[in-house]
């Protein structure tokens, strides 16, 4: 849930993070100097964060701002713990520029250091700015945290270098799978079933092209619409992994895959070449949008909100982003679907996300104990416990109205055009959840009652993002998290840039039919030549090294 911001100049930038990240570590108290007394911290610390702004930047009510809002305040009342940030930025790659300034300059690190890409992890800890919390983890973390981090043991992998930890996987959890969302009218008016199987995909978006399916006499829809701008293996929304998987199984494209104990590379693997050909195929017959390479996840939504476009593929809650188009186009109405079965028969596979990023934590950061309290907390709202039941805050992301607890934010005493991300406002870019694939949602669908906040919010939603979620959940065996989630190999450091470039080049080049078919065969040698058949060996050593390792039980998690 990114949005594309500009890249500022590296002068702006290092202006921004001079403010902001001052050398005495600004507001950041030791253990020493505050007491905690019956769980709240007197006199008040605070914890200096860094944070990748997303779409709830600008977005608050009040009054409020960043470091002042009904969950920072609530930190410190409740807590004694003042949470500040103060390396902010904005997409992932102007956050990303922020944090190696900082390893490059004389500043201080702030605290807490959210981290979302691998190769910047592994910079962290070999300049030795960030700590060990092996035995923060053993000795800190609350029993509840510690039975949630059991369940992801390998999503520590990025963090572990020879036998130690130097950070924790975000709010560990399976994410939703993915589900394709279909105009349902449009089936209706053609005649059509929701496809299950490869061929009836072909015929479904066949007529989205052809058939006139909006009744406008004018041929000006199409059938499939997905991103092709960053990778053809998003993982979330705007996907198009589903047709590689009908025809290569588990090897998805961009990730690795493990098989009889030995790693594969998705996009070099059997079956790839025939998922180019059938979407080349689709392409030269405008059944795809035609600005597939330029359009990021977020772009490509835009022709099925505004009625262009007849099945688009994401998690369940991407109902909530184009369902503008059922009040937009009049007689418009969206159901939601399993993915399509493949070549073989069997269900096609996605990639399925364990964490979002890894905290990771100056070396001098001695408050880890306040850190877990506080993280701790914000998980009351995952379990519909404690300060949280229902919600962050009440008027925020939901409301009491008449001695009933709503969670429309139209209906809220004050109403609003959409609920507040409380979650959002501390050190995590999304709000902790346990529900997996949709596990509260399946529940409500077998008959349980919602009697409390998280069945109760599930049971708030669209009923087509229900229907989406169930699905998610009766298909989450079709999730698998990428194999290969260590630190870049060796020669990954000098070549993974240019060969992913070139995966993706041939990848558009082909489909756009800018090369033949065959360019396949020159890109796969070329891949292993330049590369990646020491980066397929490197990350085998990994792997097998990855296994031996038991850091669990040192951090108190066996």
């Amino acid at each position: 849930m990114k949005k594309t911001g500009v890249l500022l100049s590296a002068a702006l930038l290092m202006t921004g993070l001079l403010a902001g990240c001052g050398s005495d570590n600004k507001g950041s108290s030791s253990a020493a100097e505050a007491t905690l007394k019956d769980g709240k911290y007197d006199p008040p610390i605070t914890i200096s964060i860094a944070k990748q702004q997303d779409e709830n930047a600008g977005k608050y009510i009040n009054g409020e701002s960043l470091n002042d809002n009904v969950l920072t305040r609530w930190g410190k009342e409740h807590l004694g713990i003042q949470i500040e940030t103060t390396l902010l930025g904005g997409d992932a790659t102007q956050y990303n520029t922020k944090l190696r300034l900082a390893l490059t300059g004389s500043e201080k690190l702030p605290d807490v250091l959210p981290v979302y890409d691998t190769s910047l992890e592994n910079d962290l800890i070999q300049s030795g700015l960030v700590k060990d919390i092996t035995e923060d983890i053993s000795k800190y973390m609350p029993n509840r945290l510690k039975e949630i981090y059991k369940e992801y043991p390998t999503a520590f992998n990025p963090v572990i270098q020879d036998g130690k930890v130097y950070g924790m996987p975000i709010a560990p959890n399976l994410t939703e799978g993915q589900v394709m969302l279909i105009r349902q009218d449009w089936l209706d008016k053609l005649n059509l079933k929701a496809p299950t199987t490869l061929d009836e995909f072909e015929k479904v978006i066949a007529a989205f092209t052809n058939d006139d399916p909006d009744g406008n006499g004018k041929q000006d829809t199409y059938g499939f619409d997905f991103s092709g701008k960053d990778s053809y293996n998003t993982g979330w929304v705007s996907d198009s992994v589903m047709i590689f998987s009908a025809y290569t199984g588990k090897h998805l494209p961009g990730q690795w895959y493990s098989e009889d104990g030995k790693l594969t590379y998705g996009s070099v693997s059997e079956g790839t070449k025939d998922a180019l050909a059938k979407l080349r195929d689709w392409y030269s017959k405008g059944y795809l949008n035609k600005e597939l390479a330029t359009q990021g996840a977020w772009d490509a939504l835009a022709d099925f909100t505004e009625g262009k476009a007849g099945i688009i593929i994401g998690r369940p809650w991407l109902y909530g982003s184009v369902k503008d188009v059922e009040t937009n186009v009049q007689g418009a109405k969206i159901s939601a679907y399993p993915t399509i079965s493949g070549d073989s028969g069997d269900k096609t596979y996605q990639s399925g996300q364990q964490n979002d990023g890894v905290f990771m934590f100056n070396k001098d950061f001695n408050n880890m104990e306040a850190f877990f309290l506080y993280y701790d907390k914000l998980y009351d709202a995952a379990f519909g416990t404690g300060d949280f039941k229902y919600g962050y805050a009440e008027g925020y992301d939901y409301d009491t109205v008449n001695g009933e607890v709503v969670f429309d934010s139209k209906k809220f005493n004050t109403p609003m055009d959409a609920a507040q991300g409380v979650g959002k406002m501390s050190f995590t870019k999304n709000t902790p959840s346990v529900d997996g694939p949709g596990k509260s949602f399946y529940d409500l669908a077998q008959g349980a009652k919602p009697d409390n906040g998280v069945l109760m919010r599930s049971a708030a939603n669209d009923p087509t993002a229900k229907d989406g979620y169930v699905i998610s959940y009766e298909n989450r065996d079709v999730l698998l998290p990428n194999a290969f989630n260590g630190p870049p190999t060796k020669t990954m450091q000098t070549s993974w840039e240019q060969l992913n470039t070139m995966e993706k080049e041939t990848f558009t080049k082909i489909i756009y039919s800018k090369e033949p078919l065959e360019a396949y065969d020159t890109f796969v040698k070329q891949w292993h030549d330049k590369g990646g058949t020491q980066i397929t060996e490197e990350v085998n050593e990994w792997y097998t090294n990855a296994s031996k390792v038991d850091v669990m039980s040192n951090m108190g998690l066996k």
